[in-house]
């Protein structure tokens, strides 16, 4: 699960792994309505693994644990209504910890080629083709402006 030499030292078991999947399916499954597959899927789910970074490594291996631990061994082990039940909890508990998985799952969601393409975005890069940006009242920046410089020239 490396994205760049900094993350080359970080790992996860293949426990955990199967306990992130499971997390992830529950939080955005697959819509036959909308053509897109659950947050699971191998594609992303090598993706979620991909941009777990040193800052959330460590939160996010020691709630996988707690999910396990709480499950009784293995979160994928129980049964779907059990596993959201037991999330439900885990979450209410300890949001901001889930936070950072959510965080995690929906970045590499959103970056799927059959995600964006079922929401209509092109999947590539904004750069240096660009967006279209509807323009706003560049009035409402006038107090910003007025407020004068707030930074110190370095």
């Amino acid at each position: 699960m490396t994205s760049s030499p900094e993350a080359a030292s970080l790992t996860v078991s293949d426990s955990q792994v199967a306990c992130l999947a499971c997390i992830a399916g529950h939080m955005i499954p697959a819509s036959s309505e909308f053509g897109v597959p659950a947050a699971n899927d191998p594609v992303i789910l090598q993706d979620i693994l991909s941009i777990i970074d040193h800052r959330d490594h460590g939160a996010v291996v020691s709630l996988l644990a707690s999910v396990d631990d709480a499950a009784g061994g293995s979160l994928c082990a129980l049964e779907a209504t059990e596993q959201a039940a037991l999330l439900a909890r885990l979450r209410a508990e300890r949001p901001g910890v889930f936070a950072v998985i959510e965080s995690i799952v929906a970045r590499a969601y959103y970056r799927d080629s059959r995600v964006l393409a079922s929401i209509g975005v092109e999947h590539r890069p904004p750069f240096p083709k660009g967006y279209e940006v509807e323009q706003g009242d560049w009035s409402l920046l006038d107090p910003v402006r007025e407020r004068g410089k707030i930074y110190r020239d370095a």
